[in-house]
């Protein structure tokens, strides 16, 4: 019998995702996780860049270019960073592998999320989506007993929402206040007059979205 022949194998092509992999460098990804950090950050402290750079001293021109992962910044501006976020140096640099180039502004994995931890009003807040270009955030805003969004009602631009995961919040909008349980949600004008609290002995975790526009 004649012997059967084997058609040799192309090799196969790349993935488009290890492509992407292949042609961006480890420093690369290292600055853009980095900026991303810092916008989260900065995000999470609510402050306009124009802001942050008259805190920190930086150009807007500066920031905006370490957000973006265009460079790398200074030391000594990650100081004035650190200080102006009141987070120490070492959150600053990633622990472990970095995730994957794909997922950068897009994913979060639960263990990177960046965290802000108010201890004087004793609330927490997680950023849930990627620190990039967008209006939509979301938050998992854990509030202590007691704690609060602060004395004052306050306002900012856009538009907010929740869902009430558990315990249970007060939340204010100009003269009305509003007692929110578990199951519970919102919706409002960021513009208007607002502030929250937790009244209760138990802690209130509440999913939280923001608009900004």
């Amino acid at each position: 019998m004649p012997r059967a022949t084997q058609t040799a194998r192309k090799p196969k092509a790349p993935s488009k995702t290890s492509r992407v992999k292949e042609a961006v460098p480890a420093t690369k990804i290292a600055d853009l996780w980095l900026g991303q950090h810092l916008r989260g950050l900065r995000k999470m402290h609510e402050l306009s860049l124009e802001q942050l750079a008259e805190r920190c001293g930086l150009s807007v021109g500066a920031l905006s270019q370490i957000e973006r992962g265009l460079t790398s910044p200074t030391m000594r501006s990650l100081r004035r960073l650190s200080e102006v976020f009141n987070v120490p140096m070492s959150q600053l640099f990633h622990e472990g592998d970095y995730p994957p180039v794909e997922e950068l502004g897009r994913i979060v994995r639960a263990q990177g999320r960046r965290v802000l931890s108010l201890n004087t009003t004793g609330v927490q807040k997680e950023l849930l989506t990627p620190a990039v270009s967008g209006a939509l955030e979301i938050y998992l805003v854990t509030i202590a007993p007691g704690g609060s969004s602060g004395p004052e009602l306050y306002t900012h631009k856009g538009e907010e929402g929740g869902y009430v995961m558990s315990g249970e919040m007060v939340l204010e909008i100009e003269d009305r206040t509003f007692i929110l349980k578990t199951g519970d949600s919102f919706r409002f004008k960021s513009q208007t007059p607002h502030r929250f609290a937790n009244q209760t002995q138990a802690e209130t975790v509440v999913v939280w979205t923001n608009v900004v526009g």
